[in-house]
């Protein structure tokens, strides 16, 4: 229903500023707009051109019975073509050309030229000189040039032309005959027509495009009685466009025509030839193709892509085979099953109504297909970005998605099946990204622009799997960042664009791969008013304006100038008026059938006619600000007596039509309006900001999930249905959730460190008052596993810890302690309970590499006491820990760190363990783990480590030994650290101990016995464990020199030899004296047998090798790992390459 409030139309007529030009008051009747509309084609159309027209009126062709005979019934035109008889009449207004046998029929009914299919749903194409038939006043006469009139038809599209002083009755008469009787025989064999190949708009030049008006617009003058119709319509203007809309076995009837005309035109049409292109530029210029409005969705043309072969299954599809519930689909680890949320930054597309409410919105990096009445979805991934734009094309078949960031990707997808028809790989090899992106009405052409500083806008083939624009145009940067683009519905070459302060139109002329713009500057002094910042913009429905809505309610209304392709004058906009349309900030800007269409920060939505006069108005829904509207393809259903459409809001009071729409709002609310009920209907609730925590209720099927603008939101993950939510007050956003082991409380924690305990089933306060001792953002909640205990951390590396007492025979909950126990971020915080009691435990891990348990029992008011602190890493840092399922007879933690490891410490001794999590995964015994290893079983790598591994049982033996030898599948963990070294690994002193006790307490659970061997297949699990996840590289290396070292004359990191020696000896696992003689005398080469490479040797003193004089004396990163390491750097990877020995590939 629409409110009775103040007609905004007054607003518009008193706000409105004009130029000191004259032009239309849109608040005036229709008669006065009227006749602008006419106004607005007069630049565009030359005087010599109306001369030209007149001449041709008054020299009509009259044709002789049985030669062509051209008859006048009734003002109807009717062109018949039987057997080599060509025969033309006008009947009602219509002109028809019928070809029979080849069953492909071309009808024009009531002078609006509207295309039937008939049995082969087969038309016939014309296009700049290839076939147009003009029709005049509602009367489908034959337009002549300079009285001079010939028949031809080139490239099998049956092409009617009249030349200069060459076209006589009896040439065209026989030229037609030739014409059919030489195509007969290849029609005839064919048993179905030619399938339809539908007109498309943007067949037109620029010139054809600047004839269209709207269908209601008026008539000026002779020349504006051809001109005015709803839609225009355009040819195939070459081959490659027919493969656009043919299937295959219809393309091969085509190329053949074309051969066939091809001939005709090369023998006895040679001589009309030669005058063809003078006269075929004039008439690209005057010809204008007629729709009828009823015929707009049957017109439609259907985009081929590169999928839509035949027997594909983007060609057999139907709309509802989407949906279809495949009973026998498997469902593996991972799949993607459901998406919650949606980015309300985007758009929210109708993509069908009828018997289903199908709608198609963004969830990260996945286009979602949302069935809202058979609560199922489907998810369109690919990209690897967050997806930034997208569309739908106007039947809503296909969909355009985008996104931006490195490596983005432009993807067309099928709505019926849900197939990426098209990828566009490099639509930003800077790799920024889409920022806007727009499909023309026949979905056959996109263009987008990019999100980089210097803005591309880039116009697309699609349909020809282009993988490259057809052309671009880059924006300069005063004209911010372009943020919206439509296209012209009516025009495939022209767009529309806006930033926050500039409006651009844009022109592309196909033919010469080019994109011309127009970005006029508006100033306060362009209309002496304050303008605002625009929000989008569209073209008027009178097809020769555009309009830029703008945040203060208020609409710019630019002229569009299109001179003829003869002018020296390029395109161009020019602003016309600024009308105050209504109070509220305009968000949404859109139009639909004969209204435009406004969203406001109000939640209103109005709906204006072509004058901007308001006709009907929503705003008793009381929403939030429109985001986005999209009205349902089904057109609206004509009022019956049961319909309950409301009123309009003039003095007639006349039923207001209207298809049902969507809507979605700034609160992430998607609502569906039905508008014969005025009936509103909630699709979608969901966070309007980033979810920042997620909790699963310990045994019913519940998700719950918490926004940083304060939503809490419960869902059923098995049935996929929203329970309930709650929304608390502004500034109080959701950061942490955790369920309690029962299941009945729900603990929040908040941005500001606030804590909540919560009814689970209610989202009610569980405390009267919330805690409120932290001053940052609380990040963990933990329950202990009798509910006794609740810890928090916040972002102050603080831990918390509450717990219950009875007070008054009822249990509350109370504050204990908090200590600020960590000196970086605490990334978990876990409750067990002690092996040999009850008692619950708690620990906290942090950043800063520490696992810290703290002592409960020992704990009271205001302290909180530390039971034990073990560091987890040397130079990774633990990201996230668990409790290890109790597989084992012993208790693990399960910790992961930012070097790609997991790792297993018992909780007790904190020693760190071997997890072997890949041999069910891979296979058995050693087969999942040679597939680690470079080259596998059989490669250069594992025969290597086979020497290594029997040379050091040699090593052990002794190398000058006269003993027999000992040949062993065992090496003694003495030798382990020399062989991990000999492949590549070099591991820390404190990662030597953890293998060490990995190794020694691998079976002391199972046997209380201690290791102190290994064989090759434990050693090769060992290595692989420990290794680093991608080898050393230049990047990890250089980063510790940025650190140390100091900028040196050539600009790079250096470290001086003193201090790099002192560094050695004194920080981190430093090392003695001896072991860096010993070392360094191995690494240049001093110490002929190796550094201690008997074990019973005795390294060389200081003093004998002279090795510090062998050093430079300043040493860079490349100097280190080259000169002395004696590593090689692998070629053509910069800071990212991996260093290694020279030999080996490892």
């Amino acid at each position: 229903m629409s409110d009775a409030e103040g007609n905004p139309l007054e607003e518009a007529e008193d706000g409105e500023t004009e130029m000191k030009e004259e032009h239309p008051d849109y608040s005036e009747e229709e008669e006065n707009v009227s006749q602008k509309s006419g106004d607005d084609l007069l630049p565009w159309r030359e005087t010599q051109e109306e001369k030209e027209a007149e001449e041709e009126r008054e020299g009509s062709l009259e044709e002789e019975e049985g030669e062509g005979n051209l008859e006048k019934e009734e003002g109807e035109g009717n062109l018949k073509e039987e057997e080599g008889e060509g025969s033309l009449k006008e009947e009602e207004g219509e002109g028809s050309l019928k070809e029979e046998e080849g069953e492909g029929s071309l009808k024009e009914e009531e002078g609006e030229g509207s295309l039937k299919e008939e049995e082969g749903e087969g038309s016939l194409k014309e296009e700049e000189g290839e076939g147009s038939l003009k029709e005049e006043e509602g009367e489908g006469s034959l337009k002549e040039e300079e009285g001079e009139g010939s028949l031809k038809e080139e490239e099998g599209e049956g092409s009617l032309k009249e030349e200069e002083g060459e076209g006589t009755e009896e040439k065209a008469e026989a030229a037609l005959a030739e014409m059919v009787s030489g195509s007969q025989e290849e029609i005839t064999g064919v048993s179905q027509q030619i399938t339809t190949a539908m007109v498309s708009l943007e067949g037109l030049s620029s010139t054809d495009s600047e004839s269209l008006m709207s269908e209601n617009s008026p008539t000026i003058g002779r020349e504006s009685e051809h001109s005015l119709q709803t839609e225009s319509l355009s040819t195939l203007s070459s081959p490659s466009d027919y493969e656009l809309a043919l299937t295959s076995s219809e393309e091969k009837l085509i190329i053949s025509l074309q051969k066939k005309m091809a001939r005709l035109s090369s023998g006895e049409l040679a001589q009309e030839k030669v005058s063809e292109p003078v006269k075929a530029e004039k008439r690209r210029e005057k010809k204008v193709s007629y729709v009828d409005k009823g015929k707009e969705e049957e017109l439609q043309p259907a985009a081929h892509t590169p999928a839509a072969d035949k027997g594909s299954l983007v060609s057999t599809s139907s709309k509802d085979g989407l949906f279809q519930k495949d009973d026998g689909a498997k469902v593996y680890p991972l799949t993607m099953t459901w998406k919650f949320g949606w980015n309300s930054s985007l758009p929210v597309y109708y993509i069908r109504d009828e018997e289903q409410r199908v709608l198609l919105y963004a969830n990260a990096h996945t286009a979602v297909i949302y069935n809202a009445y058979k609560n199922t979805q489907h998810h369109l991934r690919g990209h690897p970005n967050v997806i930034s734009c997208m569309c739908v094309s106007e039947d809503r078949r296909w969909i355009a998605t985008a996104d931006k960031g490195p490596n983005c990707l432009l993807m067309i997808w099928d709505s019926f099946t849900g197939i990426p028809v098209h990828t566009i790989f490099d639509s930003c090899p800077e790799g920024e990204g889409i920022r806007a992106i727009a499909m023309t009405r026949d979905a056959k052409y996109l263009a987008t622009i990019s999100d980089a500083e210097i803005q591309k806008v880039c116009i697309w083939r699609w349909t020809l799997a282009a993988e490259t624009p057809a052309c671009t145009l880059d924006l300069p940067k005063e004209y911010g960042f372009q943020n919206y683009l439509i296209f012209n519905p009516t025009n495939n070459k022209e767009l529309v664009s806006n930033s926050k302060v500039r409006a651009i139109y844009y022109l592309w002329y196909e033919e010469r791969e080019l994109l011309i713009h127009s970005a006029p500057l508006l100033t306060e002094k362009t209309f002496n008013k304050h303008v605002g910042k625009f929000s989008q913009s569209i073209f008027h429905l009178n097809l020769t304006q555009v309009l830029s809505a703008t945040l203060e309610g208020k609409l710019v209304v630019w002229d569009v100038y299109r001179p003829p392709l003869s002018a020296s004058t390029l395109p161009y906009i020019k602003p016309c008026k600024l009308v105050h349309l209504q109070k509220e900030g305009i968000t949404v800007l859109t139009t639909v059938d004969s209204y435009i269409v406004t969203g406001d920060v109000k939640g209103n939505i109005k709906f204006y006619d072509r004058t901007l006069s308001i006709m009907n108005w929503f705003s008793n829904f009381k929403l939030s600000s429109i985001r986005t509207l999209s009205f349902s393809k089904t057109p609206a259903t004509p009022p019956t007596e049961k319909s309950n459409y409301p009123s309009d809001c003039t003095l007639k009071g006349d039923i207001f039509v209207i298809r049902n729409f969507i809507i979605g709002t700034s609160d992430a609310i998607v609502y569906h309006l039905k508008a014969d009920e005025t009936k509103l209907e909630k699709l979608l609730i969901e966070p309007k900001e980033a979810i920042c925590a997620i909790s699963c209720h310990p045994y019913q099927p519940l998700i719950t999930i918490g926004s940083s603008c304060g939503m809490i939101k419960v869902w059923d993950y098995k049935k996929k249905r929203y329970l309930f939510s709650r929304v608390f007050e502004k500034g109080l956003g959701i950061q942490s959730l955790t369920y309690n082991p029962e299941g009945d409380l729900l603990g929040a924690g908040f941005t500001e460190g606030t804590v909540y305990i919560l009814d689970a089933m209610s989202l009610e306060n569980g405390i009267p008052e919330p805690f409120n001792y932290s001053r940052t953002s609380v990040t963990h909640i933990s329950f202990s596993h009798n509910s006794q205990y609740m810890a928090t951390a916040d972002a102050n590396f603080t831990v918390a810890v509450y717990m219950v007492k009875v007070r008054h025979s009822e249990r509350v909950w109370e504050y204990l302690a908090r200590l600020r126990s960590h000196r970086q971020s605490i990334r978990s915080l876990l409750f067990g309970v002690h092996l040999d009691s009850n008692e619950p435990r708690l620990l906290s891990l942090g950043r800063d590499r520490l696992l810290i348990e703290y002592n409960l029992l020992g704990s009271y008011k205001n302290h909180l006491e530390v039971l034990d602190i073990h560091q987890t890493d040397q130079g990774n840092y633990p990201t996230c820990m668990i409790w290890y399922p109790p597989l084992t007879k012993e208790l693990f933690l399960l910790i992961s760190n930012s070097g790609y490891k997991v790792k297993l410490f018992n909780s007790t001794t904190k020693m760190c363990s071997a997890l072997e999590a890949a041999v069910s995964l891979g296979g058995e015994d050693l087969i999942p783990f040679y597939g680690l290893v470079s080259g596998g079983r059989e490669g250069k790598f594992y025969r290597e480590l086979e020497d290594y591994f029997y040379y050091s049982q040699l090593r052990s033996q002794g190398i000058d030994t006269m003993e027999a030898r000992k040949v062993s599948e065992h090496i003694c963990l003495s030798e382990v650290p020399f062989v991990m070294r000999a492949i590549g690994f070099y591991p820390s002193e404190e990662k030597i101990d953890d293998i060490f006790n990995e190794i020694k307490f691998s079976e002391y659970v199972d046997t209380g016995e201690v290791i102190d061997k290994i064989s090759l297949p434990d050693f090769l699990k060992v290595y692989l464990n420990h290794r680093p996840p991608f080898g050393y590289t230049m990047s990890s290396i250089q980063k510790n020199f940025d650190i140390l070292g100091y900028t040196n004359s050539e600009g790079k990191k250096a470290i001086r030899r003193e201090d790099f020696l002192r560094l050695l000896l004194t920080k981190g696992e430093h090392m003695t004296e001896e072991e860096l003689s010993d070392c360094f005398a191995t690494l240049l080469g001093l110490n002929p047998e190796g550094w201690k490479s008997e074990p019973a040797a005795s390294s060389l003193k200081g003093p004998e090798v002279r090795w510090e004089e062998e050093l430079p004396e300043e040493i860079t990163a490349e100097i280190f790992v080259t000169d002395i390491l004696g590593l090689t750097i692998s070629p053509g990877f910069g800071q990212d390459a991996e260093v290694s020995e020279g030999a080996r590939d490892v």
